[in-house]
């Protein structure tokens, strides 16, 4: 995902630091156990392992499992009894936007709209409802979802609203789209000119239609007003209280900014970071003057840590960005573009390893995912040991690559429901005979790939048991295509949750702390209301988190 574009949240930010500081239980610090459960996990090797009850230490690590018939420890601090209620690791989602999740919850959300007359409603019902907000900002929008067979344009925003600019992202993050008013503070004309890794649409004259994709967004937000610390603070305790609710207990945060980590450190020395972060800084740039010399260490309890960086290889194939060795099937002008050049992407990798950031590339195209193979292919040659240079997304690929992902200890960092959700447009973008290496999961294993799943939020709900049901079936949440899509690259059910929980860890040189539940790992685990190995697909995606718990702590509850 990339968002280009910033924004104000009105908010009541110290009411809800002070809400998030406030422990849910008097578990943390003290030796415990959580009895009567249905506990299962995966070990090391990816096996299922089942237990009764789980001892945690005082500073909130697993110290044993415990069957039924191991005795209990008759001196403990604190007990819970879950009365045979299923426990299992806490979730991590290898890849998304958690500031960008907060926002969107707290703007203008378009991602449920199904038309644009739809959107179009809605836009004008929240500018109504909103007469103080100079700019009307949000996202989630998506022509594809919309039937409507073309972008979007500055006439259909204007009619919503046009006393006052607005500016929205596309539900990938890879083009926004503006009214009038927001041009015209812009500055942008029918001369204004596409930068380097971007594409203003053009309409009648040259004029510029009303959608800019990829770095073109900078042309608009460079405009928007910039949001406050305070509204940084209400937006993340939003994405974080959506995280926990739905079991996801550490996240990969993939292009995290200064004012991101500047957030995420205020509210860490406030006491109140939940959950686990995993940070990847946006460019080099960024990534050095947060880290200075090198990853940083683990921060509040192994809260926080800046792991790698972030580079962007190409756009989204729902914008017609993503980056593909033969044109486009629906736009057979276009092939989309690469973002940088083979030296300069090898220069970037090679000036963040040589100061051990890890290196995770955005490719979405089948061009840009070689173009991201070949880069560390070379970058292998010269630093050696363990990297795990990370592919996000290695949505589109070309079968011949595919052998590639196996090399070099490279992880393929996806996302199942992007499947679910892309399978129509990506067959109108490629045509069906070039979907061979297409969301492949099973051949990436295959070829001996580590597979990291996430879901890309806020581009995706950050819904696990969405992901995980999508993976071994390749259908969406109606049960669609039936027999599922390519169903060849299904993998199965114990391999999709080891994506969510050990290989999301792993992904993030944290297998050493969480992604599983065994002594000297963090207790990181989540309580719901089925046993997700015994469901159904349909069952498994209206899992109910009950209870979330972050280093042998209760941070979130169902009301």
């Amino acid at each position: 995902m990339r968002v280009i574009m910033a924004r104000t949240v009105s908010t009541t930010a110290g009411l809800l630091l002070m809400a998030a500081t406030t422990m849910l239980s008097g578990a943390a610090s003290a030796d415990g156990i959580v009895d009567n459960v249905n506990g299962m996990t995966l070990d090391k090797d990816g096996r299922v392992a089942r237990f009764q009850a789980l001892l945690v230490t005082p500073d909130g690590k697993v110290s044993k499992l415990l069957s039924a018939k191991d005795k209990r420890p008759d001196k403990l601090d604190w007990r819970v009894d879950l009365k045979g209620k299923t426990l299992l690791p806490g979730m991590i989602d290898a890849h998304g936007h958690v500031m960008e999740l907060g926002f969107r919850a707290l703007e203008l959300d378009l991602s449920d709209t199904k038309s644009l007359a739809e959107a179009q409603a809605r836009i004008a019902d929240y500018a109504r409802a909103n007469p103080d907000k100079s700019w009307i900002i949000g996202g989630g929008w998506n022509q594809e979802a919309w039937d409507l067979g073309r972008f979007p344009t500055t006439a259909d925003l204007d009619s919503a609203v046009a006393d006052r600019p607005v500016w929205l992202a596309r539900a990938d993050g890879h083009a926004s789209w503006g009214n009038s008013a927001a041009l015209k503070a812009a500055a942008v004309t029918a001369k204004s000119v596409s930068p380097p890794g971007g594409r203003i649409e053009k309409g009648a004259g040259g004029q510029p239609a009303g959608v800019f994709v990829d770095a073109a967004q900078g042309l608009v937000g460079k405009v928007v007003p910039q949001p406050l610390g305070k509204d940084r603070n209400a937006a993340f305790l939003k994405a974080q209280s959506i995280l926990l609710s739905y079991g996801v207990t550490a996240t990969a945060d993939m292009g995290t900014s200064i004012d991101d980590w500047l957030t995420y450190r205020r509210i860490g020395d406030a006491g109140g970071l939940r959950m686990r972060i995993m940070s990847y800084g946006a460019g080099v740039d960024t990534t050095v003057q947060i880290g200075a010399v090198g990853p940083s260490p683990w921060l509040y309890g192994d809260r926080l840590k800046l792991v790698g960086v972030k580079l962007y290889a190409d756009g989204a194939l729902g914008s017609r960005g993503a980056w593909l060795k033969a044109p486009y099937a629906d736009a057979p002008g276009q092939s989309g573009a690469g973002f940088m050049n083979d030296t300069v992407m090898r220069n970037l990798m090679s000036r963040a390893a040589m100061d051990g950031y890890q290196v995770a590339v955005h490719a979405i195209g089948d061009r840009a995912n070689a173009e991201a193979l070949d880069s560390i292919e070379e970058m292998a040659q010269t630093y050696k040991g363990d990297r795990r240079w990370r592919i996000e997304h290695a949505q589109i690929v070309d079968p011949i690559d595919l052998p590639r992902f196996g090399r070099y200890g490279t992880i393929a960092s996806m996302q199942p429901t992007h499947e679910t959700s892309d399978r129509t447009m990506a067959e109108a973008r490629l045509g069906p005979q070039r979907l061979t290496g297409a969301y492949a999961w099973a051949s990436m294993l295959k070829n001996g790939s580590k597979l990291a799943f996430g879901s890309d939020y806020p581009v995706e709900r950050p819904d696990p048991w969405a992901g995980w049901a999508a993976a071994f079936t390749r259908q969406d949440a109606e049960g669609q295509p039936f027999g599922g899509w390519h169903p060849e690259e299904a993998i199965t059910r114990e391999q999709a949750w080891w994506a969510f929980t050990g290989g999301a860890a792993y992904a993030g040189f944290a297998e050493d702390r969480i992604g599983r539940l065994a002594p000297g790992l963090r207790a990181d685990f989540i309580v719901v209301d089925r046993d997700p190995l015994l469901a159904s697909p349909t069952e498994l995606r209206a899992t109910k988190v009950q209870e979330t718990w972050v280093g042998g702590e209760k941070v979130w509850e169902r009301k």
